[in-house]
């Protein structure tokens, strides 16, 4: 990795872009990839892609998400405290005592969510649970909801935490919102990396920086439906359960510094699958297999049955504690990533049909 490279991946991973708001990092993402992409446009929703012209009209699609979870101002108490709801997966067990930064009409705004002193809850340790979204307030230093109004702040505005990334010993990456601004940065390595090489792509190649994947996938849906491309491979992040208390019979064995997975279920197209496995073993690119079953719970399964049916395939990155501001990724895992997905595009030729046949 280099300085730019590492300077551009912090930026993203610093840029708060929860769902529903992630244009901030999308400009990041787009001003990265302008001078080396042959286009670069968005939807009405956000969803941001970069095209790179190849040999024939056939296109590839490499599809992240740009959007992360975090909270949003649900009301403003006339004390100055603020109560919060969820955007996305958010996990209210770690929320309290964290700092957070509301995107207000006037710029950022620090706030903390409170956390009760031990010393006051001693007497109800025993059978104390995590606190519910509604119980959580938020301070941002107002003793009064019209100083709260003047900050630049109402209802309706998100907050994510306050939580840049930094990195551990052993080449651990750590920070929140890598789930899945690590599958941007990927994407956008392979382009630059292809763009920069000899050998022109058979096919087009599309990255395409999706929005609101954290509730659902609606930006997978629309984008792939006016991009349509012939064949998909879809980048994020799956669970390593290599940490302690994780039933490996029940979440499956996937180890940090592994390298990336591949999916295989119904989502996943057995001839994709087989062309990934295939640029690995040929390439000596370490892989780890997951069974997904009937659905990954990624942008896969909104992009793979669109109009007539879309090859797919699903291509995960290991990371420990998911939905946390201290998510874990392994920095040789992502440069193994970005080396099977630069394979698999440059694997594909124009007469390339990844269609079953009888």
């Amino acid at each position: 990795m280099t300085k730019d490279d590492r300077d551009f991946l912090f930026t993203l991973l610093k840029t708060p872009s929860p769902t529903g708001f992630e244009m901030p990092g999308q400009r990041v993402w787009a001003d990265y990839l302008r001078p080396t992409a042959s286009e670069i446009a968005c939807d009405a929703y956000g969803s941001t892609w970069a095209t790179l012209t190849g040999k024939s009209q056939r296109s590839v699609m490499l599809a992240a998400h740009a959007d992360e979870i975090g909270f949003m101002i649900k009301t403003i108490q006339q004390d100055g405290f603020i109560r919060i709801d969820r955007i996305g997966g958010s996990d209210t067990a770690t929320a309290r005592g964290r700092r957070i930064i509301f995107q207000g009409d006037k710029g950022p705004v620090m706030g903390i969510i409170g956390n009760t002193a031990i010393h006051l809850r001693r007497d109800s340790l025993g059978d104390e649970k995590a606190p519910q979204i509604h119980e959580l307030w938020v301070d941002v230093g107002a003793s009064n909801a019209k100083e709260v109004t003047a900050m630049g702040l109402r209802v309706g505005h998100p907050g994510v935490y306050e939580d840049g990334p930094t990195e551990l010993a052993h080449k651990r990456l750590v920070g929140r919102a890598i789930d899945n601004r690590i599958g941007g940065y990927i994407i956008a390595q392979v382009l630059k990396r292809i763009a920069k090489g000899k050998k022109k792509p058979g096919f087009s190649l599309i990255c395409a920086n999706m929005v609101q994947e954290e509730i659902g996938g609606n930006g997978a849906m629309m984008a792939t439906y006016r991009l349509f491309p012939d064949v998909c491979v879809c980048l994020d992040v799956t669970h390593a359960t290599d940490t302690p208390g994780i039933d490996n019979s029940k979440f499956g064995t996937v180890k940090l510094g592994g390298g990336p997975t591949i999916s295989h279920g119904t989502a996943s197209h057995p001839l994709v699958v087989q062309r990934l496995i295939d640029v690995a073993d040929k390439a000596k690119i370490p892989v780890q297999h997951e069974a997904s079953s009937r659905f990954t719970g990624t942008d896969t399964d909104k992009i793979f049955h669109m109009r007539e049916g879309v090859p797919s395939a699903l291509v995960s990155l290991p990371l420990r504690c998911m939905h946390s501001v201290v998510e874990t990724a392994h920095l040789d895992d992502i440069e193994r990533t970005i080396d099977l997905l630069t394979g698999f595009v440059l694997s594909l030729q124009a007469s390339d049909r990844f269609h079953q046949t009888l």
